[in-house]
């Protein structure tokens, strides 16, 4: 715990922005009894809530009727007293308590992610659990939430813990052996016993790096890129899939210059379809530019539909383009106009498979959302187990790994060595907790987190 000389007390409205039913201001500090005292009278008892009056210091007059908690540290979510305005949520209202609470010696508006910062700073949440709070916040889809939850309460942190306790037991048998080989309490058996445990850990934290990608995928949304030629209905068929008017739909080509981007929640995961511009051979500076990022866009993709007008063959063309590493599924539009309504086809020539749909009537759009659903199932997978969902995690794991690895293979070396890279990977694991050198991530990590939290 710091200590509270010289420590401000942060305040901001933790709640939503007004207009609304109720808003929630929350303090952290040594301040924070002083400023319950002043504004209501009396001290409520803790973690009790409890109705008052909110006054303001200088001439007693009323603010609001709020109910009032008071969560004395260390028992709080930051570490250090706490307490929490829950007050109706007018705009005038939230106004006039920050107005009030800005006067107060010693109280100063809270900066973003300060109050998560303190819990951090005081032990009450290591680096793990800071950022699936921040997932958890930023969460959209069902499937996000299930998988910021399991790291906000600790499942990554337990799991790379007892890692870390595994390469501290094991370095603990080879200094035994060094400085007590002589001693009978020491077994004969020991070393081969040590390094069976280092290959089985070496076996699980790389099943756990290989169940990561699919993790970092559901974190992040699966990207799903609509490329054609101009007028082949990309634009359309994303209005149709998002059920809004996202992108301006006309008859005249390369209406769209530059990437549109509209998240969906596909039974619970998240996906981002984007609409580009129309590929051909054109002269226009903005339009080339914006065909040059259809590209690059498609290159980073999960999975690429390629829209064609029935109208318009385009086969020649399509074979023409650099190939995205993503699979490919074709997708004949407008069917609609062609006077039939196509069912999906298995398979195309080329192995691509096939859909016709009509973003005019629907037709054909419902078995499209449920493969692009199937899709991105298969894709991201189940996670019932803490997995890995950054890449900084992934950066720290692959280097535990390399370490736990090398040590393994180092069996020609002296014992001092090998266990230096066993020392090498833990400190590794101890990096994606924070308990190891990670001041210069911490301003950008806090820096994802809104004020209030």
């Amino acid at each position: 715990m710091r200590s509270e000389v010289f420590v401000d007390t942060i305040f901001a409205a933790s709640s939503g922005a007004p207009p609304a039913g109720v808003a929630v201001v929350r303090l952290s500090g040594p301040a924070s009894r002083f400023v319950l005292e002043t504004m209501t009278g009396s001290l409520p008892a803790p973690r009790q809530a409890v109705l008052r009056h909110l006054r303001r210091p200088e001439d007693g007059s009323l603010l609001d009727r709020a109910l009032v908690l008071w969560f004395p540290g260390p028992a709080s979510f930051t570490g250090e007293d706490v307490a929490e305005l829950h007050c109706h949520g007018g705009r005038a209202v939230v106004a006039a308590v920050l107005a009030v609470l800005a006067d107060l010696t010693g109280c100063r508006p809270a900066l973003a992610g300060e109050f998560t910062r303190r819990a951090f700073d005081n032990g009450r949440l290591d680096l793990l659990e800071v950022e699936g709070l921040a997932d958890l916040i930023a969460a959209e889809t069902e499937a996000q939430r299930r998988l910021a939850v399991s790291q906000a309460g600790g499942a990554l942190t337990a799991l790379y813990d007892g890692w870390r306790g595994r390469l501290l037991h094991i370095r603990a048998m080879i200094e035994a052996e060094l400085d007590f080989a002589d001693e009978e309490d020491v077994p004969d058996e020991n070393s081969a016993i040590v390094w069976e445990d280092a290959e089985r850990l070496r076996l699980d934290i790389r099943a756990h790096l290989e169940r990561s990608h699919a993790a970092e995928r559901l974190r992040a949304g699966l990207q799903v890129v609509l490329l054609g030629r101009p007028n082949a209905g990309k634009s359309s068929l994303l209005n149709a899939i998002a059920r809004r008017d996202v992108a301006i739909v006309t008859e005249e080509a390369g209406t769209t210059r530059d990437v549109i981007e509209v998240h969906l929640d596909l039974q619970g995961l998240p996906l981002t379809l984007v609409d580009t511009a129309g590929l051909r051979e054109t002269t226009g500076i903005v339009e080339r530019e914006g065909i040059r990022r259809a590209l690059e866009r498609a290159g980073a993709a999960d999975l690429v539909l390629w829209l064609s007008d029935p109208e318009d063959p385009d086969t020649g063309f399509f074979d023409s383009l650099p190939q995205p590493s993503a699979p490919i599924w074709r997708v004949l539009t407008k069917s609609d106009l062609v006077g039939s309504k196509r069912a999906t086809l298995p398979v195309s020539q080329t192995g691509m498979p096939v859909f016709g749909v009509s973003a005019k009537t629907g037709d054909g759009m419902d078995i499209l959302l449920a493969q692009l659903t199937e899709f991105a199932r298969a894709l991201v997978g189940g996670f019932d187990d803490p997995v890995a969902t950054r890449e900084r995690h992934r950066w720290h794991l692959v280097r535990a790994l390399e370490a736990v690895e090398a040590s393994l293979a180092a069996s020609s070396l002296p014992l001092e060595l090998r266990a230096e890279e066993l020392r090498r990977a833990a400190d590794e694991l101890g990096h994606i907790a924070g308990r190891i050198g990670v001041e210069d991530l911490l301003d950008v990590i806090f820096g994802e987190f809104c004020i209030g939290k």
